[in-house]
């Protein structure tokens, strides 16, 4: 199947953010996994959990570096939280949201909306008493063909809220590539990634702010991904790829010349530098942590978890999952 067409609109990106000089982690350990396509990171219960390409859900025990397989989704695995009740929620980018039980049973929670079939079901973060807050990317778009509507950027992505008792609400919607989602420690807010956008945007959740919508920290030196919220409280986010000057320069001129570029095999379309960043923010939008790292073993980090000292990385274009060591 050929990948879908593309009709580009005129953006003009936002100029880029207070420069920050990023940090080296003390250490990197880099564990390999059985396959391709570690997307996103959870650790639980001292072994660190991914997904794989092939559909697979594994558990890496971070000392010995054996490999466990914990259940396989039938689809393309991304993001992977704790459920409130046991086991975890998975977003599949062609499954849609799913739980999948400690025995590995899989169940889908929620594969389409309005009559249509999620197109790519990307991230989630799980509040205490079971809501479900997901995004899907795009409406056009699926996993495979992700690069097009960063091209196109006719923004599709939408937020998802899943209520305990199965109610489906769009929370945002027309999302510049709807990513990573975090919640905060005390669940006051909702962040939610626009990889095409870079940046984040919060949505408060009670108070005298509720469902106000915002920006969140700065803009980001690059594309986000996923986000997780950190022992430490504060919302870190995986930034695979720098901007591309490339890019930057195309999406607020003539919308052809993006057809062009698309139309190109994708050799010959602007690639992303081997590079791993993340960031971190604390509750009030202040970048508290900002760390850069080149390993020829790793790299393009789209999952990020910290806990301790640790911050754990996954990357969809690696065999390997990652943790550096704060300095």
């Amino acid at each position: 199947m050929g990948k879908p067409s593309i009709d580009p609109v005129r953006w003009t990106p936002p100029r880029r953010g207070a420069s920050s000089r990023p940090s080296a982690p003390s250490s990197m350990r880099v564990h390999v996994t059985s396959g391709y396509g570690t997307e996103d990171v959870l650790v639980d219960d001292g072994r660190v959990l991914t997904g794989l390409e092939d559909g697979r859900i594994v558990a890496i025990d971070p000392e010995t570096g054996a490999e466990t397989r914990i259940a396989a989704t039938g689809g393309r695995p991304l993001g992977i939280e704790h459920h409130a009740d046991g086991g975890w929620v998975v977003c599949d980018s062609t499954r849609g949201l799913l739980r999948v039980a400690r025995d590995g049973a899989v169940t889908v929670l929620v594969g389409a909306h309005d009559g249509h079939e999620l197109m790519f079901c990307n991230n989630a973060a799980v509040a205490a008493d079971g809501t479900i807050w997901f995004t899907d990317s795009s409406t056009k778009f699926g996993f495979e063909h992700w690069r097009g509507d960063l091209i196109e950027h006719r923004p599709t992505g939408r937020l998802f809220r899943r209520d305990p008792d199965g109610t489906l609400t769009v929370v945002l919607d027309d999302l510049a590539f709807a990513n990573g989602v975090a919640l905060a420690q005390d669940e006051s807010f909702v962040v939610v990634a626009e990889t095409a956008g870079y940046g984040l945007r919060r949505i408060w959740l009670g108070g005298e702010r509720v469902g106000r919508v915002e920006t969140f920290g700065s803009v980001l030196p690059g594309f986000p991904d996923n986000l997780s919220t950190g022992e430490d409280g504060n919302i870190w986010v995986a930034i695979p790829s720098p901007r591309q000057p490339a890019l930057d320069w195309l999406l607020p001129r003539a919308p052809w010349l993006r057809k062009v570029v698309w139309a190109l095999p994708q050799r010959l379309q602007p690639r992303a530098k081997n590079l791993i960043r993340v960031q971190a923010f604390a509750p009030d939008g202040r970048l508290v942590h900002d760390l850069a790292h080149e390993d020829d073993r790793f790299g393009k980090a789209t999952g990020v978890r910290q806990v301790g000292r640790e911050v754990w990385l996954g990357s969809f274009e690696q065999t390997t999952i990652a943790v550096l060591t704060l300095a």
